[in-house]
């Protein structure tokens, strides 16, 4: 079989480390490795060996042939115009390989099957407003609360994650791949905006596909998608506690807030955006959410349940209890070692037939 460089730029930049790191690992000139990454060369047996112990692979990873199940326009970084390029790289890295994983999942186990609505014309801020609506409608979410938005995302098939060595760098992305992916901002303290993030990329799988996002444009459209997907506008207008006598109702937006799991900010800016608060009220508001500290973390942001993905380790737990699978095993189907797909998945490694689990 031949040596595929594409593999070998896969492993490295999947590691974050550049040409002169890995060069200096293995004793060879950044210029030699590129001549391998480009199918210019094809290095030694003894350099295949060093590279995939430095890359924390197999050597037969290096020989797979070309087999990416991601390209770069499936990708949905949020705030990409601010998302520096080597960063970008690393996460288009992972995702590649953690779309890897998904399909050897789905090749094992009988995944949540993928429901994502096509409103690929939505384009004003009614056009948005129905999608959600419509997306309630065919999840059966009604026009309530939504309890997990976790949940609700690996119940239509995607799978979360967190790229934990990534989240200061990366706000949230989500892949658009046949089992779709959306990588959480691990970073963020606040379930509310951990909310908010989920329902964001589910608003580029359902509105974005195949549009390349990023953008002022999209990343407005996917907000807006977000906001309606998690309190309905018939809710807002109904529900919404207005001013008293022109004055924000504080402790009012504290409930609904608490009823809706969304942010006060966020509820604000919904408000203002539905013509329920005027531009003045709006900023009071604001102004008032930073003179108090609760620009970055709200007061009530601790009596709002933690919600994490499930379905990652729910897959790994099954496999190692009804199919005798570990996560070695896994590691190995993937031709990585165990602690690339510990970083990958947050799946600890174990040796055992049991695998020790956690997500990160």
């Amino acid at each position: 079989m031949q040596f595929q460089g594409s593999e070998l730029r896969l492993a490295r930049v999947f590691n974050g480390y550049s040409l002169d790191e890995v060069g200096e690992r293995v004793e060879k000139t950044r210029q030699y490795l590129h001549k391998c990454e480009t199918g210019q060369t094809t290095p030694s047996d003894e350099l295949i060996v060093n590279l995939a112990n430095t890359l924390r692979v197999r050597p037969e990873f290096f020989f797979v042939g070309t087999r990416c199940v991601t390209s770069e326009d499936q990708f949905h970084f949020r705030k990409l115009f601010t998302t520096k390029a080597m960063v970008k790289q690393v996460a288009m890295a992972r995702g590649e390989m953690f779309g890897r994983l998904a399909a050897h999942l789905d090749s094992a186990l009988k995944l949540p099957r993928v429901f994502i609505p096509d409103f690929g014309l939505a384009r004003t801020a009614d056009e948005i407003e129905r999608a959600a609506d419509s997306c309630r409608r065919e999840w059966a979410l009604g026009m309530g609360p939504i309890a997990d938005m976790n949940r609700l995302a690996e119940h239509i098939g995607v799978l979360v994650t967190s790229f934990q060595s990534l989240s200061k760098e990366v706000d949230a992305l989500s892949v658009a791949t046949s089992r779709p992916i959306i990588v959480r901002n691990e970073a963020k303290e606040s379930v509310c905006r951990q909310r908010f993030d989920i329902g964001h990329e589910l608003g580029h799988l359902v509105l974005h596909a195949g549009v390349a996002t990023g953008d002022r444009q999209t990343e407005s459209q996917a907000n807006r998608f977000a906001s309606a997907l998690l309190i309905p506008q018939s809710m807002m207008l109904k529900l919404f506690p207005k001013p008293r006598n022109g004055r924000l109702d504080w402790q009012a937006l504290s409930e609904f807030k608490l009823t809706w799991k969304a942010s006060k900010a966020a509820i604000l800016y919904r408000a203002r955006q539905l013509g329920l608060l005027t531009e003045d009220q709006y900023r009071t508001g604001a102004i008032t959410l930073r003179r108090t500290g609760e620009a970055q973390g709200e007061r009530e942001d601790f009596k709002i349940p933690y919600e994490g993905p499930e379905l990652l380790m729910t897959s790994f737990e099954v496999l190692s209890k009804r199919k005798n699978v570990t996560s070695d095993m896994i590691a190995a189907a993937l031709n990585v070692l165990p602690s690339f797909l510990e970083e990958l998945a947050g799946v600890k490694a174990s040796r055992s037939e049991r695998p020790s689990l956690r997500l990160v």
